[in-house]
């Protein structure tokens, strides 16, 4: 998410109770609270360079946020961005007229420029194939060199990474956060924490099974249940944080031929792709992403049916 400055604001009190309340009573995520406090920041630096002074968010009125919103539309803020940071202070307010800090918020009534439907990328079976060897192949292509420091532990967890986000549709904040204990090795399932912290059963294939395996059986296991299924040697064995993975991933991409700004989240779009197309039902694909609402799972229902919609026209003798 980008900043409207690289300043911070000073602290708001009322800021720090809600990013409070968000870590405790509402469990968010570490990633949910950083980007509330970011939005949070962006508004406050905005407000203090545009009036010279810190918001009051009970005399805030209307006019004060079309003026921000005309701010974000001369900064070429594209419609999903601002909608976000829109539905950040949103929820702010609500927070504020819980606690009786003001009686109504002007944010209610502004209307925003709608969100861009944006049909989700994902990549074909064949592409999936080609990524998911990438590791193997990175490795054979460093071995033959004598002067390489990478070491094949690197290629085996990347390659179990990539296998586990495949298999399992999850989103990046999941995989990082799956410890020992959520592994069930005979009934190929893993417990997954999601969004909100909330739980969720999902099948793993033995092919993503078999790459943990292999990447343990050469650092060893891990002997403890609370430990990272994938760590980082180098920082003590805490979990893999995000940046790393999509750095790796952007190679593999590169290496496999692919476009290397594809995110991990395509694995999961391409994941809900291939299940529908093989005609898994949608509610089951709901289940197994971990989407709240099957509204958001419905956006994947349009890829098939353009697919359906080429075979048709190829097809049909009469189409």
């Amino acid at each position: 998410m980008g900043a409207t400055d690289s300043n911070c604001a000073d602290h708001d009190p009322l800021v720090d109770a809600f990013m409070q309340e968000l870590k405790g009573a509402r469990a968010a995520s570490d990633h949910t609270c950083r980007n509330y406090a970011q939005t949070l920041n962006e508004f406050v630096v905005w407000h203090q360079k545009t009036l010279r002074s810190a918001p009051d968010w009970k005399a805030l009125d209307r006019d004060s946020f079309r003026a921000y919103l005309r701010f974000l539309g001369r900064k070429e803020y594209s419609r999903s961005s601002t909608q976000i940071r829109f539905s950040a202070l949103r929820t702010f307010y609500k927070f504020l007229i819980r606690k009786g800090r003001v009686k109504e918020s002007p944010i209610r009534n502004i209307l925003l420029p709608k969100k861009e439907k944006r049909l989700p990328q994902f990549l074909t079976p064949e592409q999936i194939h080609a990524l998911l060897e990438a590791p193997a192949k990175a490795w054979e292509k460093k071995r033959s060199n004598q002067k390489t420091r990478t070491s094949p532990e690197t290629f085996l967890r990347d390659s179990a990474v990539l296998e586990t986000f495949y298999s399992c549709g999850l989103r990046i904040s999941e995989l990082c956060g799956l410890k020992v204990s959520d592994l069930f090795w005979e009934d190929q399932l893993i417990l997954v924490e999601g969004k909100g912290k909330k739980e969720r059963m999902t099948p793993i294939g033995a092919p993503a099974l078999d790459s943990i395996r292999l990447y343990w059986d050469r650092i060893a296991p891990p002997q403890k249940a609370e430990q990272p299924v994938f760590y980082s040697k180098l920082a003590n064995g805490k979990p893999l944080y995000p940046r790393l993975i999509q750095s790796r991933l952007k190679l593999y991409l590169l290496s496999a031929g692919l476009d290397p700004n594809l995110t991990p989240h395509k694995l999961r779009h391409s994941f809900a792709t291939h299940m529908l197309n093989a005609g898994a039902d949608l509610r089951s694909v709901q289940e197994l992403l971990g989407h709240a609402h099957l509204v958001t799972t419905q956006i994947y229902t349009h890829l098939t049916t353009d697919r359906l919609k080429r075979v048709y026209d190829q097809a049909h003798p009469r189409a």
